[in-house]
């Protein structure tokens, strides 16, 4: 359940093109926020962006599995990113941006 401090700095670093990216520690692991809105997640030293049913497909297409922090019986709704897309700070920019309109959707839902 650890995240570096080298791993959050690159990731950090690496999303620099998405825009005002911040984070706090939360469970043990790191939360990603893109203007005030929580997109992803950082644990064991992987990225898991938001994910619903808009952009879910990306994710499993490219073989990725959803975070499972309690168990296979229990995934949440945050799906690894593929590492060829974490390498490309602008392809990453992309699906940030992506999960952060899940995240603005899904607390509209909420109100």
């Amino acid at each position: 359940m650890a995240v570096t401090p080298e791993y959050r700095e690159w990731v950090m670093e690496q999303l620099r093109l998405a825009g005002n990216v911040t984070g706090r520690s939360m469970f043990g692991g790191y939360a990603l926020y893109l203007d005030g809105s929580i997109f992803a997640l950082i644990d064991d030293d992987v990225l898991y962006f938001k994910v619903d049913d808009t952009n879910r497909g990306e994710y499993e297409a490219a073989g990725m599995e959803p975070f499972r922090p309690f168990g296979d019986d229990q995934p949440m709704q945050y799906y690894e990113v593929p590492a060829d897309v974490l390498e490309d700070p602008d392809r990453l920019r992309l699906w940030a941006e992506g999960s952060a309109a899940v995240s603005r959707r899904k607390a509209k839902k909420k109100r």
